[in-house]
């Protein structure tokens, strides 16, 4: 599905980055960013522009090259790397911040990849995180099509324990992000530190 949807000519989600991330830019510590599950590289293009050190992990191979050709476009250097997050080793104490944005994951994956989240921040790292809720299968403006696949932030609380939580919130929003997300949005967003 993925390299099927990163394949057409344009972004699937555009080449701007994600609101919730542009507003966490000034908390996010200078350093080594891992973004998951970043598709085309909008947000680790931005980041790298922003000066970060950036590591972008999507499992599509189109949606990688489209991360490559973006960057090159703005000029900026990314290490785009192709991998499936359940086989991508997220290393202990190796992370300024780590973004997941919209990274839909089945919830065994999910609980895996937020255990990994935990202990490859460095101390005083941050997570920035932006999903959908279940209210989003009622808006229908994108996002997964099964509940298990959506957050909350109870669910965030539980799994990701350990983790101080700065700004955490369940909201609506406008959500313009390309052609697949576009019009009002349920979304969980999390502002996190180690």
């Amino acid at each position: 599905m993925w390299d099927q949807r990163y394949s057409a000519k344009e972004y699937a989600y555009g080449k701007q980055p994600n609101d919730f991330l542009v507003e966490c830019l000034n908390k996010i510590p200078k350093g080594k960013v891992l973004c998951l599950a970043d598709g085309e590289g909008r947000n680790a293009v931005y980041l790298a522009e922003q000066g970060y050190q950036v590591t972008s992990v999507d499992s599509s191979a189109a949606g990688v090259q489209k991360a490559r050709q973006l960057a090159n476009q703005r000029g900026v250097e990314i290490n785009p790397m192709l991998a499936d997050l359940s086989d991508f080793e997220i290393k202990s104490e190796s992370w300024d911040a780590i973004i997941s944005i919209f990274c839909h994951l089945s919830v065994n994956l999910r609980r895996s990849v937020h255990k990994n989240i935990i202990s490859g921040l460095k101390t005083g790292g941050v997570l920035v995180l932006e999903a959908y809720t279940p209210g989003q299968l009622l808006l229908g403006t994108g996002g997964p099509k099964q509940v298990e696949m959506t957050l909350t932030l109870d669910d965030l609380k539980t799994e990701l324990d350990g983790l101080i939580f700065n700004h955490a919130i369940e909201k609506e929003r406008d959500v313009i992000e390309g052609i697949y997300h576009t019009g009002r949005g349920a979304v969980v967003q999390l502002l996190a530190e180690k």
